[in-house]
């Protein structure tokens, strides 16, 4: 089955191709926005650093997707523009690791390990799905679709850490497993937003693939 991108390179294709691309991301950014405040809710109640991390990392992902959905159809310079400050947005996520596991250092808390890893279960599921959808068409929206592609196969390995931090975490009934996995979050969000910005510094017309840019 031919991908998103030959759609769009493949005359009378390309308004399919543009439809299927926009409802991706449109229900990419449903998803994340709903599980922001499943994880959210759920780190607050246990006092998890990862979880809370993990939680400002699904709320980025449905900006993202969100700005990709905006932009799509627009110059390779307008594109480029965008790539940096969604660049720009995925090391948010990490910041807010990084100052809430400094914060819980002066009075770590143990989170619940049953909650820690049901919670990651579920952000897993969500993620797993929206990078098998996002796979699909990350070659057709240049560094934009490529941005939100690398955010969500960068947030299944982060909740595989957190499942891993829950069952840490009942074995030794520490704070510690929850505070690595938060801060290594962190980590992994500044190469994909590292990643992001060279893939928009190399935006050009040919990533338009046949379809109109907006002036």
């Amino acid at each position: 089955m031919s991908n998103a991108t030959d759609q769009i390179r493949r005359p009378g294709a390309g308004g399919d191709a543009r439809t299927a691309l926009r409802r991706t991301v449109a229900i990419v950014a449903a998803l994340n926005l709903a599980y922001f405040g499943v994880e959210n809710i759920a780190a607050a109640m246990i006092s998890s650093v990862a979880l809370f991390a993990d939680s400002i990392d699904f709320l980025e992902d449905a900006s993202i997707n969100l700005l990709v959905l905006m932009a799509l159809g627009w110059t390779a310079a307008r594109r480029r523009a965008v790539g940096i400050l969604l660049a720009v947005i995925i090391l948010v996520p990490g910041i807010a690791a990084v100052w809430t596991a400094w914060q819980k250092l002066g009075s770590p808390v143990v989170p619940d390990p049953v909650t820690l890893t049901l919670v990651g279960i579920g952000a897993l599921a969500v993620n797993l799905t929206c990078a098998m959808l996002l796979a699909r068409v990350k070659g057709a929206g240049g560094s934009l679709s490529r941005a939100a592609f690398l955010s969500a196969r960068n947030d299944v390995a982060a909740n595989v850490a957190i499942i891993g931090a829950g069952f840490a975490t009942a074995i030794t009934v520490s704070p510690w497993p929850d505070l690595i996995v938060g801060v290594g979050i962190a980590v992994l969000n500044a190469g994909a937003a590292w990643e992001v910005y060279e893939a928009a510094e190399n935006e050009s017309d040919n990533d338009d693939n046949g379809e109109r840019a907006v002036p």
